[in-house]
């Protein structure tokens, strides 16, 4: 079940939001737990027994390393954070990288081992991640181990963020597992943030992800380059959409529920620079690397050579965490050259270049890493790359017209929409409307008709095409 499905948004969620809403505080996180296991079961019937596993597992190790603290026995604690570690990365590594292994084995030394050929629990890099930090920030005495083995399946398990994020560290959310109340105002701004998301995965990801499926396929002997950069640049689109898209619908609903995520998406192709634009996408993945891996290793500290090996690993582990494919281990360590470049020869440079100069430069190799993410075959991401620099022969052809007539317009939208433009024009309005005395009620008519126009287009949307994928379900 997916956030942007009739079944979803018609039966689901209204059904959910009633229980809640109506069961008394204390049973509050009970009616998030019992949901959130079905609406994953609905899709993973039988792997729901494994969220369950790895929520008593952390549960249990969570109080045993209060208690150990508490004790003074920190270097039981530890080895009881390790234990918690080294289960939910088993956990991690059978059911995502096992057979990735086992076919690298038999590419290597010629052998004949059987895969499992199991389905990836959807989710699992996500609720694994999360269970990890929490019995770290136990340890590191950031929150306090949750006492409620429900409340702490309602934290693990929790639906809005379950399937694709954004990555929830339990301790920015420990006390409103405990206590929080929801707002009218909190609750329409949740619906607001919903919506806004839908319309962006629908109406925008889904619109130019059929340009990318179209052009990816076509034979690259012949495509044109233009035709190339277009598909790269529609694929650009539609991931940063779909993304940010699941990530809004998924705060919004955290809103309605009474609870407050982190952002994890802050126009990150504003960006004037590697560096920054991974300070602005997929923060909380970001974030949960630099906590729990980057620093831990020694950060920036103890020398060069050691920061090196540290931005090693952790672009290594970012890369791995996407897929276990070799293209996305590429597509990490491509990153981690890039953000080394800047940090020890680039940076003085890009500080001083105009600010056009540095968003080109960014988007130039973002636009080239979503090639590279985009194809597990690296063989054929290679092509494709020397493709938009000319091995194709042709700069443009006639279908190349015809795409970008077709496809011009949303193009234009889809740039407007990835900037913060909209955003600053619309509270522009706003303000002037406030200092102008005018009623406020009429800019309020004015948005709500906006929001209503991009709901019933994404549900006709929904009713009439088949096509929508869900690009992060898979990690």
């Amino acid at each position: 079940m997916v956030f942007s499905s009739l079944l979803f948004l018609f039966r689901f969620l209204p059904i959910v939001l009633l229980a809640y809403y109506i069961m008394p505080k204390q049973g509050k996180n009970l009616v998030l737990f019992l949901a959130s296991l079905f609406f994953y079961a609905w899709g993973e019937p039988v792997y729901v027994l494994l969220m369950i596993f790895s929520t008593v597992v952390d549960y249990t190790h969570g109080r045993m390393v209060e208690r150990l603290i508490k004790q003074d026995k920190r270097k039981q604690a530890k080895w009881v954070v390790a234990s918690s570690m080294c289960i939910n990365l088993a956990l991690l590594g059978f059911f995502k990288y096992a057979d990735f292994l086992i076919a690298n084995i038999n590419a290597i030394f010629g052998t004949a081992i059987g895969t499992f050929d199991l389905a990836l629990p959807i989710g699992i890099s996500f609720y694994t991640f999360q269970t990890m930090s929490y019995t770290v920030d136990v340890y590191r005495g950031e929150a306090k181990a949750q006492k409620n083995i429900i409340s702490f399946g309602a934290y693990v398990a929790l639906f809005p963020q379950l399937i694709a994020g954004p990555i929830v560290q339990y301790r920015t959310i420990a006390e409103q597992l405990v206590c929080r109340k929801t707002t009218g105002e909190q609750f329409s701004d949740g619906v607001v943030r919903f919506i806004t998301g839908l319309g962006k995965k629908v109406l925008l990801a889904n619109s130019i992800g059929m340009l990318w499926d179209q052009i990816s396929v076509m034979d690259l002997s012949t495509m044109p380059v233009v035709t190339a950069w277009l598909g790269a640049i529609a694929y650009t689109f539609q991931i940063y959409f779909d993304f940010s898209g699941y990530s809004d619908m998924a705060i919004g609903l955290g809103k309605m529920l009474g609870f407050e995520f982190l952002e994890n998406f802050n126009y990150p192709y504003l960006s004037k620079s590697i560096t920054e634009f991974w300070r602005r996408w997929h923060i909380s993945l970001g974030s949960w690397f630099r906590d729990y891996v980057y620093i831990p290793l020694g950060g920036n500290r103890n020398g060069r050579a050691k920061q090196l090996r540290n931005i090693a690993i952790v672009w290594f582990l970012t890369g791995l965490w996407h897929g276990a494919s070799w293209n996305f281990v590429v597509w990490g360590a491509y990153f981690g050259v890039l953000l080394v470049f800047e940090k020890f020869l680039l940076f003085g440079w890009l500080k001083k270049a105009p600010a056009v100069v540095g968003h080109i430069y960014t988007m130039f190799f973002v636009i080239i890493s979503w090639v590279i993410f985009a194809f597990e075959d690296l063989g054929k991401a290679a092509a494709y790359i020397g493709t938009m620099f000319g091995a194709g022969g042709a700069l443009v052809n006639g279908e190349t017209i015809y795409l970008l007539m077709n496809y011009g317009v949303l193009l234009v939208i889809l740039l407007v929409s990835s900037t913060d433009y909209p955003k600053r024009i619309a509270r522009g309005i706003e303000s002037s409307l406030v200092r102008q005395k005018l009623m406020q009620y009429g800019y309020t008519i004015v948005e709500n008709a906006y929001l209503v126009a991009v709901f019933v287009l994404s549900v006709a949307y929904l009713v009439d095409s088949s096509y929508n994928p869900f690009l992060y379900f898979r990690f």
